[in-house]
């Protein structure tokens, strides 16, 4: 759906349906609870410190001390808050599709690997934390865990809607937790490229970070649980990167060192808008297609050896690239090659 240009700006067309307006609303919201979410209301809960509803701060900071380490002890998932309409309106915007290619069997436990990380990781967010892709009819008997930065997870208010929802932070305490819990069916979600993988986001780019990143394969091996890639196309085609940052710029220096002492990289993406398709934070409408594959069997070792670590991870690389030369065609990938770097 094309509109005029105004000086350079594409508006968007002034008549669509009532749909792709709350569509459009859910997308902006979900961007701004992810960029402006925490900081918001950590300011609102030190404002009110000042007013006559300091109380109100001050039995939030009672329950927040209580209950700091939930993110590492499964959280407080909320049926209700998963199943929120506004997940179902998220979904559509883009569109998001959940495709499954084997069972998952409930009496095993399992660890998802999700890649690219993109911006905000949206494909993980909707088909792991939300039921709005219908995780739960599709994988009989599997709870998902969907795991974030710990760092997150300590920003008041913020932390309690991730919770509701299922999220956790990616620890080891947490994962370990999870799947020691004493039921099976568990299935931790981690976008094993992280922070560095933003960094790579670009539209049609298929840089995957996993050479190095072989904990989460030394932790499959000592829980038994198995391991299962998941690539989601489209998931770098929702937003351009709106200041280069090429390897060896400065820009990307700064990144890695932002990275390095925070925890996450920043990055200056941009979209389009709620009237114009030029610019905005609002993510651009491509179809993000997150393809979930065939689990890898993993016998429990107490203390594998850096061989078997080394063999299961050169494993999970082939099928990841497997799983996604599988796919490619169908999802707009046709051409591509997954880039492993670092």
């Amino acid at each position: 759906m094309m509109g005029k240009k105004v000086l350079g700006v594409e508006l968007a067309p002034a008549h669509v349906p009532l749909e792709r307006r709350k569509q459009t609303l859910s997308a902006l919201m979900a961007m701004l609870i992810f960029v402006f979410g925490g900081l918001s209301a950590t300011i609102l809960m030190i404002k009110l410190l000042f007013t006559n509803y300091f109380w109100i701060t001050l039995l939030y900071g009672v329950w927040y001390i209580y209950d700091w380490n939930s993110s590492s002890h499964g959280g407080h998932r909320v049926n209700s808050v998963r199943r929120m309409k506004y997940n179902e309106y998220l979904r559509d915007y883009f569109p998001i599709s959940l495709i499954k290619t084997a069972d998952l069997d409930p009496a095993h436990n399992y660890i998802l690997g999700y890649h690219p990380h993109g911006i905000m990781s949206i494909g993980a967010y909707n088909n792991f934390a939300t039921e709005a892709t219908s995780f739960s009819d599709k994988f009989p008997g599997i709870t998902p865990y969907f795991l974030t930065l710990k760092l997150l997870h300590h920003l008041p208010l913020y932390r309690e809607y991730l919770s509701m929802t299922g999220i956790c932070d990616v620890s080891k305490q947490s994962i370990q937790y999870i799947l020691r819990q004493g039921k099976k069916g568990c299935a931790v979600v981690i976008v094993i490229g992280g922070a560095k993988e933003a960094m790579d986001a670009n539209p049609g780019e298929t840089n995957i970070v996993l050479k190095k990143r072989k904990g989460f394969v030394k932790i499959a091996i000592r829980e038994g649980a198995q391991l299962v890639p998941v690539f989601s196309f489209g998931e770098n085609d929702i937003y351009k990167m709106a200041l280069e940052n090429d390897p060896g710029s400065k820009v990307r220096k700064f990144q890695r060192w932002f990275q390095h002492v925070v925890g996450f990289a920043p990055v200056v993406f941009s979209g389009r808008g709620i009237f114009n398709y030029t610019f905005g934070l609002v993510p651009y409408r491509h179809p993000v297609n997150t393809v979930v594959g065939k689990p890898i069997p993993v016998e429990r070792v107490a203390e594998p050896s850096q061989e078997q670590i080394d063999a299961l991870h050169g494993r999970y690389m082939q099928d990841l690239e497997r799983l996604f030369d599988a796919h490619k065609d169908k999802y707009g990938y046709g051409g591509h090659k997954l880039n492993f770097i670092e």
